[in-house]
Order: C-alpha cells, then structure tokens, then sequence
C-alpha cells in the first residue's frame, strides 16, 4: 500500500523549499546568492534560520525510503536508467536548455555580466543556473552508490538487521549524521554537503523504510513536535544574525540535534495525520518534483525584478514575490511537460510518463 503520508511530505516541503527561496534572495545575513536585503536587521529572515537545518536533509531521507520501494519493483538496470532520465538529464543537458536563464540572473546579480566576453556567456550562464538542481544531481550520485552497496548486501543482512532498531537507536542517529556533517562538504559551495545528505539518504533506505520503525516515529509525533518547536526557537534566536549557512553553524551539534528532533515530529506527524489522499495531494504528488526544476527561474526573475524595478514597501514585495512562484511556477511545468523534447530534456519526462499522467 502506498504511503500517502511520505508523498505529502514531501510536496509540501517542495512548497516550502520555494517560499524558503524568496527568503533567501532577500537575506539580510550575507548568505552567497542573495539579492540584497531591505534592511539591517530583517525579523523575517528568523524562518530562514528555523527550516534550513532540516528541510534538504528531510527530502534525502525521504528519497531514500523511495529508492527502497522502488527497487523492490526494479532491477538495478531499469532502477538507474529511469534516475538517469528523470534526475541526470534536466541538471545537464537541462543546463543549456532552460536553466541557463538562471545563470544570466545569477551573474547580472553578481555584477560579473559585463566581465564575461560575450562568445563564452551562454556556458557560463548554463553552467551558473544550477541552481536548485544540485539536489538532484546528488540524487543521481547517491542512486548509482546505492546500487553499488546493494551488490555487496545482496541478501539484505544489513537491511534486516536496521529494522531492528529501538527507539533509543532511533533518537541518537543524529550522532551519525553529525559526523557525516563534519565530511565531504565542497568549500564555498555550501549546499553540496555529500556527507550529511548520503547519510540521510542511506538512513531512510535502511531504517525507516521498515514500517515497524515508523509506526515507533509515529507513537512519538507529539512529544517530538513539542520538542522540535522549542528547539526551533531557541536555535534561531541563538544563531540569528550570523551566516546560517557557514561550517560553524552547520557543523554544531545542535545544528544536526535539532534537524534530527524536526525530521523524526513531520514523519511521526505526517503519519499520524496526514496519511491520505485529494485530489489536490494527488496532482502535487506527481507534479512536485517538476515545479521544483522549474521555480528558481520564476522566483529569481520575480524578486529581481520587484527589488531593482519597483518602489513597493518590503512586504509588499515579499506577497507579491511568494504568490507568484506559488502560482506561476506549477503554470510553467505544466506548459513544458506538454511541448516533446523540452518536457524529456527540462523536466526528465518521457513520453511514455506524460501519457500516464
């Protein structure tokens, strides 16, 4: 039976993941990528500081309970081809098709367009609107490492044997994932943390994809929710102002202590909750991840343009910019996924999938 609750997390942190962005443009903390803030000290960016330490971290975990189930139906071959397809195509070849409009934002931003001689602008636009996609192209690196680590696990020993995990196993994992933190981060390009994310991806697919590990989450929710909140507060108000992006925050214990805490109140709350289906949660289930491609060029264009073209008051500019990446981006994906060849090499889609959809 389908897991409702993991495909509704999951849209809804997509959700949260583009307001987040809108956000993040307008920090005021001098995290790289920024457009500039309104002021000295923005409140508002106190909810960059309350779901950065957890939400990437969520959606790795997440794929990897994904990649358990679906390589219970796969062989190894067809699993690869069909990552290969939906997360390697768009973050290469998608480069120089669509996202390289990113890039131009990206370096007029900067201030670096007029540094680039004109004949060399259209690689180093595509190769500069990564973006987002950096999550996916890790994604495809953890897939090919899993299939990899599955041929020396054949038998699933060690699968088995994480299923047999207590609750007390399951509260200290964030010991793990802060070691993982301390690893295989790339210098300035702080959101490649290979370390962390691979972690959480093989957590979710050698723990909780077990259900008897869930249904223990899930006994837990409320407790973990209360705790998740206070923990949320306090660590924005302790790390408020400073760069919530630098080593020094990401690689504290109570940074991964309270990701940990927040991750284990959705999933324990998510399956408690909201462990159904509408016909909403049903067109985001399957759409999500193509908004998700598609966004960063809709919220990049949006805030540039209301920061740098317009005299409307700050939060003004903040709705503005947040209904339409809200609105505007799902409009984008549905128009590419009906145009063949962009729909394959933007969003990952073959024509087989659109039918089905």
């Amino acid at each position: 039976m389908r897991k409702h609750y993991l495909d509704n997390i999951r849209w809804v942190t997509v959700l949260l993941v583009l307001v987040y962005h809108v956000f993040y443009l307008f920090n005021g903390v001098g995290v790289l990528g920024g457009i500039g803030s309104f002021s000295k000290v923005q409140y508002q960016d106190a909810m960059l500081y309350f779901v950065y330490p957890w939400f990437m971290v969520l959606l790795f975990l997440i794929a990897g309970i994904s990649s358990r189930y679906a390589l219970e139906h796969r062989s190894h071959k067809q699993f690869m081809k069909d990552r290969t397809v939906k997360l390697l195509v768009p973050s290469t070849l998608g480069l120089f098709v669509f996202q390289w409009m990113v890039g131009y934002f990206n370096i007029k931003i900067g201030g670096a367009w007029n540094t680039i001689p004109a004949f060399i602008r259209y690689p180093i636009m595509a190769i500069s609107g990564i973006g987002p996609l950096w999550f996916i192209q890790m994604l495809w690196v953890f897939a090919l490492l899993l299939v990899l680590i599955r041929e020396i696990d054949s038998n699933d020993n060690f699968y088995m044997l994480c299923g047999k995990c207590n609750l007390f196993v399951i509260l200290l994992l964030f010991l793990p994932l802060w070691g993982a933190s301390q690893i295989l981060n790339m210098p300035v390009i702080t959101t490649y943390r290979f370390g962390i994310y691979f972690a959480a991806f093989l957590i979710g697919y050698f723990i909780f994809s077990h259900d008897r590990i869930q249904n223990k989450v899930q006994k837990i929710h409320l407790p973990m929710l209360m705790i998740a909140v206070v923990m949320g507060i306090a660590y924005t108000v302790y790390y408020f102002g400073q760069n919530y992006t630098a080593n020094a925050c990401l690689k504290s214990i109570f940074t991964n202590a309270y990701l940990w805490i927040a991750i284990l109140a959705i999933l324990g709350c998510g399956k408690a909750w909201f462990n159904k289906i509408s016909k909403f949660a049903a067109y985001m289930t399957k759409s999500s991840f193509g908004i998700y491609i598609v966004h960063y060029l809709v919220v990049l264009a949006s805030c540039y343009f209301l920061k740098f073209h317009t005299v409307l008051p700050a939060f003004a500019i903040y709705l503005i910019a947040i209904f339409s990446v809200l609105v505007i981006s799902p409009v984008l994906y549905e128009l590419l996924k009906r145009i063949p060849i962009l729909r394959y090499l933007i969003l990952g889609i073959q024509k087989k999938k659109i039918k089905e959809q």
